[in-house]
Parts: C-alpha cells; sequence; structure tokens
C-alpha cells in the first residue's frame, strides 16, 4: 500500500471515529441529559472521551500490530473493514429514510458518584463500542503504515473528543436541532455518504498480494 500522507489518515480516522459514534444510543442519550441539566457534564465528557481513547490505542497498537504482521490479515482486515462501512453506510441511508429524534428529559439530578458509574457502565458494558474501537479501528488502522496509522488513530480519538464535548456542553443550545426528525436525516445522508467512500478508499488502496 502507498503510505498516505499524515493529514489524510488523520482526517480518515476523524471521519471513521465521527461516522461510527454520531448515531442514536444510550451513551449519546445519557450525555445529551447530563448537557441539558448542565449536571457533572466535564466528567462526563472526560470519562467518554477518554474511555474511546484507550480503546481507539489498545486496537490501534494490539490488533493494528497483529494484522499488520500478516499480509493476509491485512487482506482480510481491509476488505472487512471496507465491507463493514459500506454497511454501515447502507444503514445510514436506511436511518435518513425513517429519521428518529433523540430525546432527553432534563430532571437529571444524580450525585457524582453515581452519575460516572452510570456513564461507566454505558461505556464498557455496550458490546458494540469494543467492535467499533477495537475491532473496526484497530483493523483499519492496520491499513496504515508507522506514523500514519498513529495520525488515524489519534484523528480517530479526536472525533469522539470533539462529539462529546459538543453533546455535553453544547446541549441546551442543540437540543431544538436534535428533537428534529429532519436534522438526524441531513446528518445520516453525510454519514452515509462518508462511509461508502472511505469504504471505497479502502479498495483502492488495498494491499496488493
Amino acid at each position: 500500500m502507498t503510505s498516505l500522507p499524515l493529514l489524510q489518515a488523520a482526517l480518515t480516522g476523524f471521519f471513521v471515529g465521527l461516522g461510527l459514534i454520531i448515531a442514536i444510543g444510550a451513551q449519546n442519550a445519557f450525555v445529551l441529559r447530563q448537557g441539558l441539566a448542565r449536571t457533572h457534564v466535564l466528567p462526563v465528557v472526560a470519562i467518554c472521551a477518554a474511555s474511546d481513547a484507550i480503546l481507539i490505542v489498545a486496537g490501534v497498537a494490539g490488533l493494528g500490530t497483529l494484522v499488520r504482521s500478516s499480509p493476509i490479515l491485512l487482506q482480510v482486515a481491509t476488505y472487512s473493514g471496507a465491507l463493514f462501512l459500506a454497511c454501515y453506510g447502507l444503514y445510514a441511508f436506511r436511518r435518513a429514510a425513517a429519521p428518529s429524534a433523540l430525546e432527553a428529559a432534563q430532571e437529571v439530578k444524580t450525585g457524582l458518584s453515581a452519575t460516572i458509574a452510570t456513564c461507566l457502565a454505558f461505556t464498557f458494558l455496550n458490546p458494540h463500542v469494543y467492535l467499533d474501537t477495537v475491532v473496526l479501528v484497530g483493523s483499519i488502522s492496520a491499513t496504515f503504515e508507522g506514523s500514519a496509522r498513529v495520525a488515524f488513530g489519534a484523528g480517530a480519538a479526536f472525533a469522539s473528543l470533539i462529539w462529546f464535548t459538543v453533546l455535553g456542553f453544547g446541549a441546551r443550545f442543540a437540543s431544538p436541532l436534535f428533537a428534529k426528525p429532519s436534522a438526524w436525516r441531513v446528518l445520516d445522508l453525510v454519514i452515509g455518504i462518508v462511509m461508502t467512500a472511505l469504504a471505497l478508499s479502502l479498495v483502492l488502496s488495498s494491499p496488493k498480494s
């Protein structure tokens, strides 16, 4: 595979990470609720972003290194990652066809310890987070070499930080937007296009046997 510039690798990681994390789910709803209530927002955002970063590092350093060491595994990871991204893009298009809204009640006044415990549960008891960060991000990172792989992982982790920061601290301003299905339709259309483009890019730049 031809080495990609660091910026391109980082941007690829950023859009992969952003596309995977932006979806209506329990963790996002929890962060949004805390943001609307303006309760323990900083710890919640920090835990979510740091947890994703740790799992991404584990995937890039562990699974990514393992896959990179085997040309066969590298090809499998490349085409599997492309297939996953393509399917995820189709899923985003499907969500766009029948969008829903992200609702969050504002009466959230739990203590800090209970909030942290709940946040950790939403993060680490969700099997999907391991598929997204360790398996998928780790496998796709193996298609990059050396510092480009590090840049890809950094981009994915930065996407998580940006998303949770915006979702938590911007909740009071963005809640009317999140309540509109039309906004999610546009967002899912964009995600679908980006994921499909990334899948195509992986295939075109795949390692040749």
